[in-house]
């Protein structure tokens, strides 16, 4: 199980992972649209979530909120199948909530 990232810059990477695994998954849903069926109704909006996520990193307004970024209600219906980063996709949920893990804290 992977830790909640401790600086910045590696949840940055974590979001950016979330959104080129996203990038695949549009790709897998266009190639095989019967059997990837499920994920064109959530795809789009998980893409534009992580990616206004991505740009207030990069502009230094991205603020941790306990409470659950709006694409986990539909992360959480998936099955792994259709959603195999779902894992990825609960750690950017808890770091948002808890913060980035504290280190000198362990």
């Amino acid at each position: 199980m992977m830790k909640r990232p401790a600086t910045l810059e590696a949840y940055t990477d974590l979001v950016e992972q979330g959104l080129f695994e996203v990038e695949e998954l549009r790709f897998s849903v266009e190639f095989d649209e019967e059997f990837m069926e499920g994920a064109l109704n959530f795809v789009g909006a998980l893409e534009e979530e992580l990616k206004q996520m991505m740009a207030a990193l990069k502009e230094d307004r991205y603020e941790f909120v306990d409470k659950d970024l709006g694409f986990m209600s539909l992360v959480k219906n998936q099955s792994n199948m259709i959603l195999p980063f779902k894992g990825l996709l609960n750690l950017i949920n808890t770091t948002h909530r808890k913060g980035l893990l504290d280190t000198a804290a362990e």
